[in-house]
């Protein structure tokens, strides 16, 4: 336990600096202070020794110089032990605690200030205390944070005055952390003035998975450090650990739904979605994605963009007395759960059940880490840059334009090669009812979502003519296409399956016998001008 005798209080934030004064105060600590923060203290009644009075020299060149001198660095760095003849021949006295947090340079660059103000807020003194004091942290206690204030004072109050070892170590820890992050800042807005790109990245918190995607790799989850509403805030309401596999469909389930505006549910598989609903009655919506592809629902992630009631999971099934009908997943994750639906789900003793809202889920980049590389882009956001019937067949796109956004959003959550079959049924509620995804060739991932589909037609229709009611369904769906169809040969398939609408991007120098294809069988056909691979 280290007594804090001394403290030098220098802070831009002054959330909370009187409160820890007067307690540090409170067991004869001296305050030294600087400039602003000095007369706060002062105004609280709080005595204070001003810092020229131990430098011996006045404060400078409007502030630049404060804190910065062989006294004040020798008061933090010395050995109390080693060092401690050498300091009293130089009429040094320790300092034992500094609470420093910095020039606020990220705030002042979020308001898109200029180059010279930029300049203006990069701290040197600060910096420079807290990394002597840091590296000291055997003897001394530095604070950055205005969050740990609470602790520290508790801790002051337990100890009359004194912080312990440990402490002393972690506040080492924030603040070597604190700085590299601050000089990252700075480093990279620097370049971007000299029109240089560069990243850093902090990620922290890493929690070891029990492996990572298969049994043989080692696996970790970190947050970064200043993300708001980071996935790994998410709340586990019920079941075992997640694993490598589940983060990551999770974060895809969410992201499939997290634009829709009705109650929606996402079915996700291998990082796809093979099963998307939108509509008005989550139970509803539910058994639409569900039934999208059921076979491969079977250990699926599910993702609801609204708060999960107990009529809607009990669709699982899951205290059935016929095992054979209760439905297996891995993990739920919603907003919220109300009570009898969270208790329901509880049935099922290792399923996760996730509280976050996919409405949290803002990622402002897509990152990939190669060999001594990285890949960065903007995430994909922007669903199309037009809509443009470009066939002789119309159809009134403003009508089905809900209908077309919903399959956007569907394709680009699928691994392109992607082709996406999507419907609109006679309530309204919009449902993914064909999916193929992942493949080299774009024409084999069309003939896997007409096969699936045909296979969830075939699944609820009751009469006997299975073809005709193929045709007939087909005729009412839209086909999805992540990007340009390079051949006709699509739109043969299709076709010929009784497709009548495709949407694509367009952009491919082989469009127009694309387009005249589509003329000689009556497809409609729309351009959206966009994309949407996911590799």
């Amino acid at each position: 336990m280290i007594k804090i005798k001394r403290a030098l209080l220098s802070v831009s934030d002054k959330t909370g600096i009187v409160e820890l004064a007067k307690n540090l105060q409170k067991y004869g600590c001296e305050i030294i202070s600087t400039g602003g923060t000095k007369k706060v203290l002062e105004d609280a009644g709080i005595e204070v020794i001003e810092i020229s009075k131990i430098t011996g020299n006045p404060e400078a060149f409007g502030g630049r110089m404060k804190t910065i001198s062989f006294n004040i660095e020798s008061a933090l760095l010395f050995d109390r032990e080693k060092d401690k003849k050498e300091a009293t021949a130089l009429k040094i006295e320790p300092i034992d605690m500094v609470v420093c947090n910095l020039y606020p340079f990220a705030k002042v660059k979020e308001q898109n200030a200029d180059f010279e103000i930029l300049i203006e807020n990069i701290d040197i003194g600060g910096p420079t205390m807290l990394r002597a004091a840091a590296k000291n942290f055997k003897y001394v206690a530095t604070i950055t944070n205005t969050n740990d204030y609470a602790q520290i004072i508790a801790e002051l109050n337990e100890n009359e005055g004194a912080i312990s070892y440990e402490t002393r170590k972690n506040l080492m820890r924030k603040t070597f952390n604190h700085t590299a992050d601050y000089d990252a800042l700075i480093a990279t807005t620097m370049d971007e003035f000299s029109e240089i790109r560069s990243l850093r990245f902090h990620f922290t918190d890493g929690k070891k998975l029990r492996y990572g995607e298969n049994s043989h790799q080692e696996g970790f989850f970190y947050r970064e450090i200043f993300s708001q509403n980071s996935l790994s805030e998410m709340e586990i309401l019920h079941g075992k650990e997640l694993s490598f596999n589940n983060i990551a469909d999770i974060q895809s389930a969410i992201d499939a739904v997290k634009n829709l505006e009705n109650f929606a549910v996402a079915v996700v598989k291998h990082n796809n979605s093979c099963g998307l609903a939108s509509g008005k009655s989550q139970r509803k919506v539910f058994e639409m994605a569900w039934n999208g592809d059921p076979i491969s629902a079977f250990g699926s992630i599910l993702a609801f963009n609204k708060k999960v009631d107990l009529e809607t999971v009990e669709f699982l099934c899951l205290n059935d007395e016929n095992k054979q009908n209760r439905k297996f997943v891995e993990v739920i994750v919603a907003p919220d759960f109300s009570t009898d639906a969270l208790a329901y789900l509880q049935f099922h003793k290792n399923l996760r059940v996730i509280k976050f809202d996919p409405q949290k889920s803002k990622v402002q980049k897509d990152v990939k880490f190669l060999n001594g590389a990285i890949l960065v882009q903007d995430t994909d956001e922007e669903l199309y840059s037009k809509m443009d019937c470009v066939t002789n067949r119309k159809i009134e796109i403003e009508k089905q334009k809900k209908l077309i956004e919903f399959g956007l959003i569907a394709v680009r959550m699928v691994k392109s090669n992607s082709i996406i079959i999507v419907r609109e049924l006679a309530d309204g509620t919009f449902q993914q009812i064909g999916m193929g995804a992942g493949q080299p060739n774009r024409l084999i991932s069309t003939k896997l979502a007409i096969e699936k589909a045909k296979e969830n037609f075939a699944n609820e229709y009751e009469g006997k003519d299975l073809e005709k009611y193929f045709k007939g369904q087909f005729a009412k769906c839209f086909l999805i296409s992540d990007a340009f169809f390079p051949f006709a040969d699509n739109v043969e398939i299709a076709a010929e399956s009784g497709i009548k609408t495709i949407v694509q991007p367009g952009g491919s120098m082989r469009d127009k016998s694309v387009i005249r294809k589509c003329n000689e069988l009556d497809v409609t056909m729309i351009f959206t001008g966009l994309r949407h691979f996911k590799h």
